[in-house]
């Protein structure tokens, strides 16, 4: 496996991991278009790759991927799940289903913290939803915490 730099020719597989972000116990209850026609979840990748945002994406050798991260900071005035402040990035994560408890999420989510860090930011954040044991593991496992709610959602941060 290896990690490359999200770029802007990344924003479908991105697309498509954020639904499966969204779709995470593998019962569709989003599809791939509301999830795009939705104006909360589309503040996550719309107009991607503006400046401040970054992200990793994994791939097998032969390039195909198997999972990203990505991250961009959002506004109070239209915040994401798991905001937390304006200068804290909100990250997203996914692992195609056929690669789950492989290592993937655990080795983008450690090369996402140190992207994060090598470009200054102070911390990220992200929302899990309620029941989603093995995503709060692997956040747990790399030092986040939980700092709110929403709706059937903990918000959990990561200072860097």
């Amino acid at each position: 496996m290896m990690l490359r730099d999200a770029t802007g020719d990344d924003l479908d597989l991105l697309l498509d991991l954020l639904l499966e972000a969204f779709n995470w116990d593998g019962t569709p209850r989003f599809t791939r278009a509301e999830v795009v026609a939705d104006p909360h979840t589309e503040r996550y990748l719309a107009g991607w790759k503006r400046p401040d945002d970054f992200g990793l994406v994994a791939t097998d050798d032969d390039g195909s991927p198997l999972g990203a991260v990505w991250a961009r900071a959002l506004p109070a005035a239209t915040p994401g799940y798991g905001y937390v402040a304006d200068d804290v990035p909100e990250l997203g994560m996914a692992v195609a289903r056929p690669h789950h408890g492989r290592g993937v999420g655990s080795a983008l989510l450690a090369g996402h913290l140190e992207q994060a860090r090598d470009l200054g930011w102070r911390a990220v954040s992200l929302s899990v939803e309620d029941g989603n044991a093995a995503a709060r593991a692997l956040y747990a496992r790399h030092g986040f915490v939980t700092v709110g709610r929403n709706g059937d959602s903990d918000t959990m941060l990561r200072e860097l």
